[in-house]
């Protein structure tokens, strides 16, 4: 393989997670830009070109996996294709699907409304309704193409000369099609490049289908149109825009209000209507000599839904990922105990155990029905990708195997790795081949594989993962590195596996516990403040404390100093060390810093109730 002389210049957008502090180390020959606040892509990449040197200049994102052939093959294209200005790749999401955006033609009323109104994806290779993403070109076939993707676009150095840069009037989105569109229009001709393969991640930046998603990429087109297009086409171009953004906003408010707060709303609705249901079926057509009274009703069914809606809660109902499993433990629980409550009541309250035995089933069966929906339709996350004991196989040496798998345990991780992948014909001691990946998956019921790059190549890596059935998850760990990344969608952004990730409060069930402990000990002593007038120190600013707790805005047991690497959490009013948060602490800041990652690794919540117990006197600071 060819060696190439280039430089590497990185334009950091005042990240906060001390990436710069941490390359640096690692790649000093790199070159570093650091901006003080979020300048948008299409600064950024300009700063960086003022001060690149290079023939070619490669504009390239940041959550790109690149294979070591890639830059040698399109430098090999330029010089092949000399009318070629500027070319694009074949760009494959984390699981090794073919990202649309990789060829594009330019926008314009028609594609627009075709796009808009979902007629591009019901013929997605129709040359006329699918022209967007020109989904008529064969993906696996270089074609010159209107639109490049600013995740990859490499330019001669003499276009981006003539033409000039990126816009900056473009925060973000839309300013790869104006600079596409300026070297078109300058005689050059844009090339989608199909001999490599990128991986790009995806949804780093902004959450597709969120609303500041669409207010700035539907903003993007506006300022496109504006720009390039004139007269009636531009002003039927606008209208379609305002449209497109009114429509997607809706869609996009509905979608946050469900996943944010709407759930547990509409859950209670289904509850609810699935009680008032049976109840009038049971009187019409089962038990008709019985008349039950509305207002024991009324007080029974909402009793009902809102147990039911506590139990789905700490059952983790309303986590992130949905999880079928934990809808009929919800049910199961919450129907048992109205059941026992039920026949505990005196004989004149009972109406009948049969309504709220099959008005829970229909419940349970309105909800599934709706779960169903909402992740078709992308407003929820299915559990499937997200087993906590998923099955996974590892490629790569015996050494790299050993390491990836205890990166897996140190992230707290509890995965089921069922064996080793051998990347080398000469090694029998796997349980399989990568060679042989595609036949392995009908026979080892895996559904992840890590891939370690190292022994196998980028190149290599990219290669093997398209041919994975689409319900294996893929995730790579780098040689030399602390870390493994993958990402199972093209919407959503990557998830990354390190000794980081092992922290006991990150996990929901652990979060929903802290919260109960704050909001029992806030209730229980709101209601008994009497007594702690004798026993704390400042009692009033105590009772201000259970209210500031309470309503969020504080937690009993918190960090020592703010810390943006750990889990969230509200102000403590007592530091997880045992000191008031209002007091000065006596101990070095690196030293609160380990204590404060060593209580979110190691969460317990009977250790914050031990703390507050031993503080007791001196919660009101």
């Amino acid at each position: 393989m060819a060696v190439i002389d280039a430089e590497v210049i990185v334009v950091d957008n005042n990240s906060s997670d001390n990436s710069i502090e941490y390359l640096t180390a690692k790649f000093p020959a790199v070159k570093y830009i650091t901006n003080k606040e979020n300048t948008g892509f299409a600064k950024a990449c300009n700063q960086g070109l003022q001060q690149a040197k290079g023939s070619y200049i490669l504009f390239l994102n940041p959550d790109t996996i690149i294979p070591e052939d890639c830059f040698t093959k399109c430098v090999s294209f330029f010089e092949a294709n000399k009318d070629a200005g500027a070319i694009g790749i074949k760009m494959l999401d984390g699981s090794g699907k073919f990202l649309k955006e990789s060829k594009r033609s330019f926008p314009s009323p028609s594609t627009s409304l075709y796009k808009l109104f979902g007629l591009a994806k019901l013929f997605p290779r129709s040359k006329i309704f699918s022209r967007y993403h020109l989904g008529h070109l064969n993906e696996n076939v270089n074609n010159e193409v209107d639109v490049l993707a600013g995740a990859f676009m490499m330019i001669k150095r003499e276009v981006l000369d003539k033409v000039g840069g990126f816009d900056e009037t473009f925060f973000m989105y839309g300013e790869d099609v104006d600079l596409s569109y300026r070297i078109q229009k300058a005689g050059f001709k844009n090339h989608y490049f199909a001999e490599s393969s990128i991986i790009h991640f995806k949804g780093e930046s902004t959450r597709k289908g969120s609303m500041n998603y669409v207010r700035m990429f539907y903003n993007a087109m506006s300022i496109f149109v504006r720009k390039h297009y004139g007269g009636s086409k531009a002003g039927i171009f606008s209208f379609l825009i305002h449209v497109a953004i009114w429509f997607r906003a809706a869609l996009s408010t509905i979608g946050s209000f469900i996943r944010k707060n709407g759930l547990p709303i509409i859950d209670a609705g289904l509850i609810l209507l699935s009680f008032w249901l049976m109840k009038n079926i049971w009187s019409e057509y089962v038990r008709t000599d019985i008349q039950y009274e509305n207002k024991l009703l009324w007080i029974a069914f909402p009793a009902y839904t809102i147990f039911y809606l506590i139990t789905a809660y700490y059952a983790g109902l309303y986590d992130r990922w949905y999880k079928w499993s934990e809808l009929f433990r919800s049910s199961v629980v919450a129907t048992i105990v109205l059941l026992a409550a039920y026949a505990m009541l005196p004989e004149q309250y009972r109406f009948s155990r049969a309504i709220i035995l099959f008005g829970a089933m229909l419940a349970f069966a309105l909800i599934s029905l709706l779960r169903l929906i909402l992740i078709q339709s992308n407003v929820l996350n299915s559990n499937k990708d997200r087993d906590e004991h998923t099955q996974t196989i590892i490629a790569g040496s015996v050494e790299e195997f050993d390491a990836a798998k205890q990166l897996l345990k140190d992230a707290g991780l509890k995965q089921r790795v069922l064996g080793r992948i051998a990347v080398h014909a000469d090694d029998n001691d796997g349980i399989g081949s990568v060679k042989n990946i595609k036949g392995l998956s009908s026979v080892i019921p895996f559904r992840e594989i890590i891939f370690c790059q190292g022994t196998l190549s980028y190149a290599e890596i990219i290669e093997v993962i398209q041919q994975l059935p689409p319900s294996i998850n893929v995730k790579i760990h780098a040689h030399g590195t602390t870390s493994i990344v993958g990402s199972n969608s093209k919407d959503s952004s990557g998830e990354v596996v390190s000794k980081e990730n092992g922290f006991k409060l990150s996990d929901p069930y652990n979060r929903r516990l802290k919260r109960l402990l704050d909001v029992s000990i806030s209730i229980f002593s709101i209601i008994t403040f009497p007594v702690h007038l004798i026993f704390v120190r400042k009692p009033l600013s105590f009772l201000k404390n259970c209210f500031q707790v309470l309503f969020a805005r504080k937690t009993w047991i918190g960090y020592a100093v703010p810390e943006k690497s750990l889990p969230s959490l509200y102000n403590a009013v007592i530091s997880c060390n045992g000191i008031p948060a209002d007091k000065k602490q006596a101990l070095p800041k690196e030293s609160l810093q380990m204590m404060d990652y060593w209580y979110a690794r190691d969460y317990e919540p009977i250790n914050d109730l031990k703390l507050i117990k031993r503080m007791y006197r001196s919660l009101g600071g």
